[in-house]
């Protein structure tokens, strides 16, 4: 995708949608607030092998380098050169984290309100994640949205993972919606650039991640979680072009 293509597809609000099919989420920062616990295993487990001269990593560090990224890209980072220790390291870390997300998963506040809307209008619904599927089940199930989502769609399931649209794309198939009528909630640059680059609007969450930050992805909006007033308005805004197309027809 080009970059003017970028600029015509963030011109398309939510409201635009109309009539809405589908809302696909992330996982990690958009349905729960676990990028603490990543960023706390990170700086336990690194300096255990001498990563950055064994000082534990800072959280600038981590938003632009590990969050939101697929663990075979945190591998590569990690050993270049012995692929396969940075696999199993990132096994090791996907199991701490697990461990601790079992005592401490919060919800994104307000995620229930929203998940409500959505089941109100019978829309589909899938979670699109570069987690290694033991941790999205962990945590989808922990949430108690084990029966919400219609999919659970893995970017090591696909070709590639985002930051590239494939897990989005794959989405779309299965789900068989439009993007034209499909929009998706996401926290981290990599997910951002991954939905825009699929073609629909990205409602962006500043969970962890700095609004600056996250704007360089072209998200449609920004909220700072579900119950933000500017998210509401956009989708009352869509309830109401619905029901205008209802009255027309």
């Amino acid at each position: 995708m080009t970059a003017g293509e970028n600029s015509v597809q963030i011109k398309k609000s939510v409201p635009d949608l109309a009539p809405l099919e589908a809302v696909l989420f992330d996982v990690d920062g958009t349905l729960c607030d676990s990028d603490p616990l990543h960023y706390h295993v990170f700086r336990e487990m690194l300096p255990q092998i001498g990563f950055n001269n064994g000082v534990p990593i800072d959280e600038e560090y981590f938003i632009k380098n590990i969050a939101g990224k697929h663990n075979s890209d945190i591998a590569v980072l990690l050993y270049p050169d012995d692929i396969p220790r940075g696999i199993k390291f990132m096994e090791d870390k996907e199991a701490m984290f697990r461990r601790l997300a079992l005592e401490n998963l919060p919800p994104i506040k307000g995620l229930y309100k929203l998940t409500k809307w959505i089941d109100d209008r019978g829309l589909k619904r899938a979670a699109v994640t570069n987690a290694p599927k033991p941790n999205a089940e962990l945590m989808i199930s922990k949430l108690g949205l084990k029966d919400f989502f219609d999919v659970v769609i893995l970017g090591s399931d696909c070709e590639r993972a985002k930051p590239y649209p494939d897990p989005y794309l794959k989405a779309l198939e299965v789900l068989k919606v439009s993007k034209d009528h499909t929009f998706v909630c996401e926290d981290s640059v990599s997910g951002i650039k991954a939905g825009v680059a699929a073609g629909m609007p990205v409602v962006g969450l500043t969970t962890r991640n700095p609004e600056s930050v996250l704007m360089e992805a072209n998200p449609t909006i920004l909220i700072k979680d579900y119950e933000d007033p500017k998210l509401w308005e956009a989708l009352e805004e869509l309830d109401k072009r619905i029901g205008s197309s209802k009255t027309s027809a």
